[in-house]
């Protein structure tokens, strides 16, 4: 195929991606799902379009894609919020990670994968999309939500865990089996972390004034060529190109140029990023979705589940209720583009060949069951409080001694029409004294002096009258 037509067939696939991407926006879909799909379609493993395109012919671009993409969560890393509050974001995104990451490396080992598939499984299955959550949290207008500021900090706590994961992963998917290079490499690549993460929190002053120039051009080539190169050492090191990106990305977000760097950098990472989920899509085989297809069913229950636990429990240990709990349940179950960044490493590391598929088909159900769930959230946690509080049986008010020898008195000086006031009121002193539990009391014959003196007064003596039936009938 020559230039012209690999360029007539790009250009198509990029309209088609629009206009599924419109028809996604209508019932709440992000645009993940679609990149993929088109690329699905496209794929010659499926052979539903006539077109002839390799995921070699954008592999490049799409390395790109994955570069901008990590380098942009890192650009939007608050470390304001997440030093402010340190101590308890650690506790409730540290519970958020063990239980996912824990019961999903039991998950893979279950499923019958060996240990380091397991290993890649537990990140695909216990780790959110930054960018889908960011996205969501906007578009669903919830940015002034009770629970969002947990969200937003739990997320950074995530991305955190992200960059030391990946760091574990690269090394024992490098294939190396004696203790001390292992030791060695995984002592470089924290040493790494540590010294950009220091730069981020203490150099701030310092990399803004590398960053100084009014000319628009130059310092989008500057940011641009800042990924790249770190993205390129992260790769020589052995903790990824993209963990390359994404710290260089924290350390550019602390500086005074970080709103300037978003407004170019995220119109890029929306271009570039929707072809590494293209190529994506070039690279799965609907044929091969078969052989997964129960154990992604599986996992998407247990992603389902795993996340509801984990919602509540954070909301709890923040001071917060059922209904935010769900909402941060509803959040934090989205799977995207973490999930494929650890598909392409286990490919490249030659694991099981199960994995692509797995998590092509994992991520689009996710990233369709994921925002309809969380556009729904708030009417599900409503719809479960009315239910709640329908077959809550009612309490019982507590019994008030006064009312009670009130209701006894008033009965007494009803009673049926052949009742004496004195009757009446020798009636009303036995059951009195019967609540109470005691003998007559004292002054007990004076309540019912009381009582027939005030029924005399105001009926006279004889037969009471008959009670009003609200009908006006009084025969």
């Amino acid at each position: 195929m020559n230039l012209g037509e690999d360029l007539i067939t790009l250009g198509i696939l990029l309209v088609v991606a629009y206009i599924l991407g419109r028809a996604g926006k209508l019932i709440g879909l992000p645009s993940i799902p679609i990149y993929m799909i088109v690329g699905l379609l496209a794929s010659p493993n499926s052979g539903w379009f006539p077109l002839n395109f390799q995921s070699a012919d954008i592999e490049l671009i799409a390395i790109f894609g994955l570069i901008l993409l990590l380098f942009s969560l890192g650009l939007e890393f608050d470390q304001e919020a997440f030093f402010g509050d340190a101590g308890k974001l650690l506790i409730s995104g540290g519970s958020y990670v063990l239980i996912n990451m824990g019961l999903g490396f039991g998950f893979g080992l279950m499923v019958g994968w060996g240990t380091r598939e397991a290993l890649v499984i537990a990140g695909m299955t216990g780790t959110s999309s930054s960018a889908i959550i960011t996205k969501l949290l906007i578009e669903l207008r919830r940015l002034a939500n009770k629970e969002t500021p947990m969200i937003l900090g739990v997320t950074v706590v995530g991305d955190i865990f992200i960059a030391v994961y990946l760091a574990i992963v690269s090394v024992v998917l490098s294939g190396k089996t004696e203790i001390w290079p292992i030791v060695l490499q995984l002592s470089i690549a924290f040493l790494f972390l540590v010294v950009m993460f220091s730069v981020a929190r203490w150099g701030g002053r310092v990399v803004s004034r590398l960053m100084r120039t009014k000319d628009d051009e130059l310092f989008t080539i500057l940011f641009f060529g800042l990924a790249v190169l770190f993205a390129g050492v992260g790769e020589i090191i052995g903790v990824t190109d993209a963990i390359g990106a994404f710290l260089i990305g924290v350390v550019l977000g602390a500086s005074t140029y970080r709103g300037r760097i978003e407004r170019v950098a995220v119109p890029l990472r929306d271009v570039f990023g929707a072809f590494f989920f293209l190529n994506f899509g070039l690279a799965l085989n609907v044929a091969e979705f078969g052989s997964v297809i129960t154990i992604v069913l599986l996992a998407v229950v247990m992603t389902f589940v795993l996340s509801l636990v984990s919602g509540m429990l954070m909301a709890r240990l923040h001071g917060m209720g059922p209904r935010e709990g769900l909402n941060t349940a509803a959040i934090f179950v989205n799977r995207g583009e973490f999930t494929l960044i650890l598909a392409t490493l286990s490919v490249s590391a030659g694991l099981d060949q199960r994995l692509q598929p797995f998590a092509g088909l994992y991520v689009l159900t996710m990233a369709i069951l994921g925002p309809l769930f969380a556009a729904n959230s708030e009417k599900i946690a409503a719809a479960v409080g009315r239910r709640l509080r329908r077959t809550k049986p009612a309490s019982r008010p507590a019994r008030n001694p006064m009312l009670d020898e009130e209701i006894a008195l008033v009965e007494a000086v009803t009673r049926d029409n052949g009742n004496r006031a004195d009757d009446a009121a020798e009636h009303a002193v036995q059951r009195i004294t019967k609540r109470a539990g005691t003998d007559t009391p004292s002054g007990a014959d004076s309540m019912a002096d009381f009582v027939t003196e005030r029924f005399n007064t105001e009926t006279g003596p004889g037969p009471k009258p008959p009670r009003d039936t609200g009908t006006g009938d009084y025969s």
